[in-house]
């Protein structure tokens, strides 16, 4: 089984970013995969909060959300690992600033294909 990164960053905003395509329009993913997403947090201070979330479809209904975090303030474990998922109907991983100021945020997307 082979394993795929998807690696990149930006400045993460108000706007819903999603990580899989780059951008603040929500693309559903349908390849099938076991994923991971690594979110490097280090550049967040206090008063920063930041919202994680992946959403999935489910029988092929809407995309809908299957996976929320928040995380705030200075991260002394700044590396953000989300559980392993099983995903393929039609799947996205988001990140949108709550709080705070803007930061460039650095993550990682492992699939197993």
């Amino acid at each position: 089984m082979p394993i795929t990164f998807t690696a990149n960053s930006a400045s993460i905003s108000t706007a819903e970013y999603s990580l899989p395509s780059a951008s603040t329009d929500r693309v559903a993913q349908t390849d099938d995969c076991i994923l991971q997403a690594f979110v490097d947090l280090n550049a967040m201070v206090a008063g920063d909060e930041y919202e994680l979330k992946v959403y999935e479809k489910v029988n092929g209904q809407a995309q809908r959300l299957c996976h929320q975090a928040v995380i705030a303030g200075a991260q002394s474990e700044p590396v953000f690992v989300t559980p392993t998922l099983l995903l393929g109907e039609g799947w996205d991983v988001t990140l949108k600033r709550t709080a705070g100021s803007d930061r460039d945020i650095h993550w990682s997307l492992r699939k197993i294909t």
